[in-house]
């Protein structure tokens, strides 16, 4: 594939807004796993494994009941993954972008590993799929959902033998019952979704103000698989009838008005920096 790094380079120069879409080959580059089919799940885990178990059969609210040690070992582990691992530099070239050029900015991503937000995408962010950051109550006693960074999660004992938490389980603050992170999961009819209620205000909000300017977006590592950021991405480029990159080694079908990048994502957005440094 013949890209025009000059012609996207000015695309997004030339940008009076810019709406990013992340899914989770954004996280890869920062050397976080790609749960893509089965067999990359049970790679990551190999003791789930072992037991036969999918990452929808993990990724449940069930699990919380039927056997909550293993459910705590799973998320407690990727919390400490995500806590210990670096956002890429893909996502500060990002905000360098919008800061230099003084070009408004908002995130909307599926990744729940708080990278955005460590980034420095705080106020200008939906995470459409919930945060491993933070918790909510398994039973919805009414307590509002609170921060991973002041629960027991970041000092969780997982043995990673049989993925299981070996320490004490997080609890609710106010009813003391076991609780779960604030993520969508599979078959998850008691998320609690009031922070996303928030975040997708922040963004209509967002959108009222720039959907009508020079409005770009930059869709980055988001498939087929659950098309959730993708959808929204070719979405909003319809509703406001707007340019749109789509960065993607794999899925990067070429449409009307969308530009494609068939790279990875870290690659992508440094190829199109060093053309924006040039001047």
């Amino acid at each position: 594939m013949t890209i025009d790094v000059i012609k996207i380079a000015r695309t997004v120069t030339s940008a009076d807004a810019i709406l990013i879409g992340a899914g989770a080959g954004m996280g890869v580059d920062s050397g976080l796993p790609d749960f893509r089919g089965k067999q990359g799940f049970w790679h990551a885990y190999p003791p789930i494994a072992q037991i036969g178990l999918k990452f929808e059969d993990v990724a449940n609210p069930k699990r919380f009941i039927e056997k909550p040690e293993l459910a705590w070992g799973f998320y407690g582990h990727r919390f400490q993954l995500y806590r210990n691992t670096q956002p890429h530099e893909g996502y500060f070239i990002l905000k360098k972008w919008c800061e230099d050029l003084n070009i408004p900015s908002f995130v909307f991503t599926s990744n729940v590993d708080g990278h955005f937000a460590q980034a420095g995408w705080r106020e200008q962010l939906v995470e459409c799929h919930g945060s491993l950051m933070k918790l909510q109550c398994l039973k919805n006693c009414g307590q509002t959902i609170w921060s991973t960074h002041s629960s027991s999660v970041k000092d969780m004992d997982v043995c990673m033998k049989t993925i299981t938490c070996q320490s004490e389980l997080p609890r609710c603050p106010s009813c003391n019952a076991l609780a779960r992170p604030n993520i969508l999961m599979f078959s998850d009819l008691f998320w609690d979704p009031h922070t996303l209620i928030k975040q997708e205000k922040a963004l209509k909000n967002w959108l009222s103000q720039n959907g009508n300017k020079k409005l770009l977006v930059i869709e980055i590592g988001a498939g087929l698989t659950i098309p959730t950021v993708r959808s929204f991405c070719e979405n909003v480029r319809y509703l406001h009838d707007c340019k749109m990159i789509r960065i993607n080694p794999r899925d990067h079908d070429k449409e009307n008005k969308i530009t494609p990048i068939s790279m990875a994502a870290l690659e992508a957005i440094d190829l199109i920096d060093q053309e924006i440094r040039k001047g």
